[in-house]
């Protein structure tokens, strides 16, 4: 494991930052708070996390020890994994996440995207016990105020692309066909091509809905169908 990395800053990026260690660049995922506090070409030493599968290798960096030990005691909570937890430093910070767990506040987690009530509840449940008290550690911490601006803009953002996930479909607003009042005989021209003999192709400039001259022999044909039809066997 990679308890730390210190080096000079060489990029920063909307989500991640790039620290040359050695020559060597390790890119670390970041949460918003951390990189406000990055400058390009400083001295930094970030704590690390990292995640390993079976296809990817993640340097996760934090500004602190504190927030570190809050992305790692999340994820011990069912169906909360790396990104989960990055979301709930991004919106809360660490304090705010102990603040909302031991105070079982579920509306404040469920601020996070991808946080539910019922998934807000769950980790109350699984870490009210462990996850402590608020420590007051970073409340002068300028970078993690809970009014910085990025955090209403990464909570909006993320809420609009959910939102706009489940806005459901609407109807079409297209003319439909009129519906056929009850007790009105089938006339279109269409109604006897379905069964019987086709109609005469309408002269030009007549209503294709004219009265067909077949529709008494549809109604025959219809009739004489469903008298041919075998009985039905008893079960």
């Amino acid at each position: 494991m990679i308890a730390f990395v210190r080096g000079r800053v060489a990029a920063v990026s909307l989500s991640s930052a790039v620290l040359e260690v050695g020559g060597v660049g390790l890119e670390l995922i970041c949460t918003p708070a951390t990189l406000a506090g990055l400058r390009h070409g400083d001295e930094a030493t970030l704590p690390t996390s990292m995640v390993v599968r079976e296809d990817s290798m993640t340097l996760f960096g934090f500004a602190d020890e504190d927030e570190k030990t809050i992305f790692e005691m999340v994820q011990t909570a069912s169906g909360v994994g790396p990104k989960v937890a990055q979301a709930i430093l991004a919106v809360l910070t660490p304090d705010g996440v102990r603040t909302a767990i031991a105070g079982e506040d579920a509306k404040t987690l469920t601020k996070v995207p991808g946080i539910g009530q019922k998934g807000a509840q769950r980790i109350i449940l699984e870490l009210k016990d462990r996850i402590g008290a608020p420590t007051g550690s970073r409340a002068g911490h300028p970078v993690a105020a809970a009014s910085a601006p990025w955090r209403d803009q990464v909570h909006q953002g993320s809420w609009a692309s959910a939102t706009a996930r489940r806005t459901p479909r609407r109807r079409s607003t297209r003319s439909r066909r009129r519906p056929r009042p009850p007790g009105e005989p089938r006339t279109s021209a269409r109604c006897c091509a379905r069964h019987c003999a086709p109609c005469p192709r309408p002269e030009a400039g007549s209503d294709p809905e004219v009265a067909c001259s077949h529709t008494g022999r549809d109604e025959r044909c219809r009739s004489e169908r469903m008298s041919s039809k075998p009985p039905r066997r008893p079960t």
